[in-house]
């Protein structure tokens, strides 16, 4: 199944991003689908200034909340326990 037919151009999804400098960092990101500049027959997510192409290695959501939930059963809470210093 091509992730392609899902996604149209300027819609607006949710990604888990993990830091690359510190894989135990992630949180929830806004994306927006766009035609990917490098392939005019696919889309990308725009996030932070650069382009992704859109692929099945990225979980993405059509909402905050299922992002949010997604999170929270991926990583527990956000709330930091157990914190010294």
């Amino acid at each position: 199944m091509d992730v392609n037919q899902h996604y149209r151009p300027g819609e607006i999804v949710y990604i888990i991003v993990r830091n690359p400098h510190a894989q135990s960092v992630a949180n929830v990101q806004q994306a927006a689908v766009v035609q990917n500049p490098e392939n005019p027959y696919q889309l990308a997510l725009f996030l932070h200034e650069t382009y992704y192409p859109l692929s099945e290695e990225f979980a993405i959501y059509k909402t905050e909340n299922e992002a949010e939930a997604a999170y929270q059963e991926a990583f527990g809470t956000s709330e930091v326990e157990d914190f010294y210093g």
